[in-house]
């Protein structure tokens, strides 16, 4: 009946078809003009972020994979992602009126999800694989959904046919313990390289996000070592030369590693087919020194079934090859093979489309290759100033006009009385200098610096003539208390009387809520303790809608800071003292607020435009936008690793593995 929405539909619908059918894409360009000559790329992670539609991921490594996927899709890769589907997904957030996170879990009901049966190689039949666990057998069934022309497979264990502990393997993201964890990776790795093989597909370059996957490594020398009689050593030299492994994690607590007895009571029996003993399988997971009962590392299983590895930026790919240097003993740590690319953003799933509107007003949209070129980029920097201020203090007020609702229905579940409910209409102000602050609540982004001096920040936040407010958003891991409280101490912070009105907590951060403070804030905040932000992305997802990025120079943003983009706290010096970096930074953070950021906001003009403020939103747009997004990481991966793995797999696959053979043995000689 509503003429105008069917409209709309089926324009997007057309739009869409021809995206599908393109011929002609930057991959075809720049690597491959030959049919036969598009070797197929595996990417397997634990979480994918696309929509909060499909609530299938719990925080950065999630989006970041769903972004990855858009973009092999935009530059037209042969492109095929793996991951699980789970009955719960991550939690919804609530706060009490304590202030503390409830977590309450969210049954996603698999039918009314994009997603649908995965077929075989026959077109016909579900993908349903078994895998061995201790004394049992255990059913996986692939899910597809298609993003583009990418497609990611997911796994649900959650069958009728399953013991009931085994269902439970596919409940929730990161839920349960070490146990409930290995059974996941397994799933995950080799169950997801059982499906791609029902399926037909054959990739030729596997891509491991993080340790999670790296049990795919096994599974792939297994199938060789039963199906084509290479040497397990053999094998590994294959597999090794044509996967990836990206680390994101620059801490060791942070790496999954399993105790040795677990390993055994999984893999015992799975390695006998690979014709290894134990102790061969454990020295893949342990560095060259050991002690009795050492863990078994995923990433250092990663890393040894990988010829090609990499961190997610510059000062985190130091920082893996400082801290992996043991698994290559007598190697200088210069030279230690772990490379870098600098994470980045899908630019249309972030930017707001009224900004991409005044930016394609003249010279129309950007291609999926021109979001990766300055010059596009530059040409659409000459939008009006007051178009633009017009435009984003809309956006602004659509921001807080939701955290104003967010705030009241917290207040109305917690009880609060009438007079508080109808003072959330006074929560913010839409003239005021707007300042965001949301991610993972995890205790090393210091959540709660900005607090570290509540008098200093009380006189910043309630100038009369300039005023300053926050808001914040981010959950904390249900068995993270340390996250728990920070969340709690910012809640209770915001109560009180010199913050009313200047400081409020957004709850249950997701892609809906991001999208508001990304496109709403005048200003991200960002100050995880140097070096532990392996890249971070929030700060660049924000700058495509004008925001100003002001952060530790950490991850991207030591590398796209040029002191005219935005503003960085800090210097680029390591403290080994906390407390003492702690109380250096959170004076960076007042001085630079009350010395250039808030005297540039409130330099307007008699129409009430900050020019100088937007000169410098434009220089964020222009150096920023164009590097740090998913098209130029994609480009990174395919011209740097992926190409080179498929041409390194192929070589060692040539003439029945000889190359293979033949350097097992040079090794062998070696050892």
């Amino acid at each position: 009946k509503d003429k105008g929405y069917r409209e709309r539909v089926e324009k997007m619908h057309d739009r869409l078809q021809e995206y599908l059918k393109r011929k002609e894409t930057w991959f075809t360009k720049n690597l491959s003009k030959e049919k036969k000559d598009r070797p197929l790329v595996a990417y397997f992670s634990a979480e994918f972020g696309f929509h909060e539609s499909l609530p299938n991921y719990s925080g950065g490594l999630g989006i970041l994979a769903g972004d990855h996927c858009k973009s092999a899709s935009d530059l037209g890769l042969p492109f095929v992602a793996v991951g699980l589907l789970y009955r719960f997904g991550y939690f919804a957030q609530k706060i009490n009126r304590e202030g503390w996170q409830e977590a309450s879990a969210v049954d996603n009901v698999f039918h009314d999800l994009p997603v649908r049966e995965a077929l075989a190689a026959d077109g016909k039949s579900p993908v349903v694989v078994e895998l061995d666990l201790p004394g049992r057998k255990v059913r996986a069934k692939a899910w597809e959904v298609n993003i583009g022309i990418t497609r990611l497979f997911l796994l649900d264990t959650d069958l009728a046919e399953n013991a009931q502990e085994d269902r439970h393997i596919t409940y929730q993201l990161y839920g349960g313990d070490h146990e409930m964890r290995i059974r996941q990776e397994i799933v995950l790795g080799i169950g997801g390289v059982k499906a791609l093989a029902a399926m037909g597909l054959q990739p030729s370059v596997f891509h491991m996000n993080e340790g999670h996957a790296a049990f795919l490594g096994l599974e792939r020398i297994r199938m060789l070592v039963t199906q084509q009689q290479l040497s397990f050593i053999e094998a590994l030299q294959y597999v090794a030369a044509s996967s990836l492994f990206t680390t994101h994690t620059p801490v060791p607590a942070g790496n999954d590693a399993f105790d040795p007895k677990l390993m055994e009571k999984y893999f015992g029996s799975y390695i006998r087919e690979c014709q290894i003993g134990f102790e061969e399988l454990l020295k893949l997971g342990r560095p060259w020194m050991y002690e009795e009962g050492e863990p078994f590392s995923m990433t250092i299983l990663a890393l040894r079934l990988s010829r090609q590895a990499n961190g997610v930026s510059a000062i985190h790919g130091q920082v893996s090859r400082g801290m992996w240097q043991s698994v290559w003993p007598g190697v200088p740590k210069s030279e230690i093979p772990i490379q870098h690319v600098t994470n980045g953003i899908h630019t249309y799933t972030w930017m707001a489309p009224e900004i991409r509107e005044l930016l394609e007003k003249k010279e129309g949209a950007m291609s999926e290759e021109d979001l990766a070129k300055p010059e596009a980029w530059e040409k659409r920097m000459d939008f009006k100033d007051k178009e633009y201020w017009t435009t984003h203090q809309k956006l602004k007020l659509q921001l807080l006009e939701f955290a104003r609702a967010n705030v009241r229905t917290q207040r109305l579940r917690n009880g609060a009385s009438p007079a508080d409910i109808r003072a959330t209409d006074q929560l913010l102000d839409p003239k005021a200098l707007t300042i965001g602050f949301a991610r993972r609540f995890a205790t090393y982004k210091r959540a709660a610096l900005l607090f570290r001096d509540l008098d200093k920040l009380a006189e910043i936040v309630n100038d009369p003539e300039r005023p300053v407010q926050f808001v914040f958003a981010g959950k904390s891991h249900p068995a993270d208390e340390g996250g728990k409280r920070l969340i709690q101490q910012i809640v209770q912070i915001s109560a009180l009387p010199q913050f009313k009105n200047r400081i409020v907590f957004v709850e249950n951060y997701d892609f809906n809520v991001a999208r508001f403070l990304y496109h709403g804030c005048d200003v991200w905040l960002n100050n995880p303790t140097r070096p532990l932000e392996a890249s971070g992305t929030s700060g660049e997802k924000v700058i495509t809608s004008g925001c100003l990025n002001f952060s530790v120079r950490d991850g991207w943003w030591d590398e796209a800071y040029d002191g005219t983009n935005g503003w960085a706290i800090g210097d680029d010096t390591f403290r080994l003292e906390p407390e003492v970096q702690d109380e250096f930074d959170a004076f960076s953070i007042y001085e630079i607020l009350r010395r250039d950021i808030v005297p540039l906001y409130y330099d307007q003009d008699s129409a009430g435009i900050p020019k100088r403020w937007i000169e410098r939103v434009r220089r964020s747009l222009a150096t920023i936008g164009p590097v740090y997004n998913t098209s130029r990481m994609v480009e990174d991966y395919a011209t740097m690793f992926y190409r080179k793995a498929a041409e390194k797999g192929r070589m060692f696959a040539e003439n029945s593995w000889s190359k293979s053979r033949e350097l097992a043995v040079w090794k062998d000689k070696v050892r």
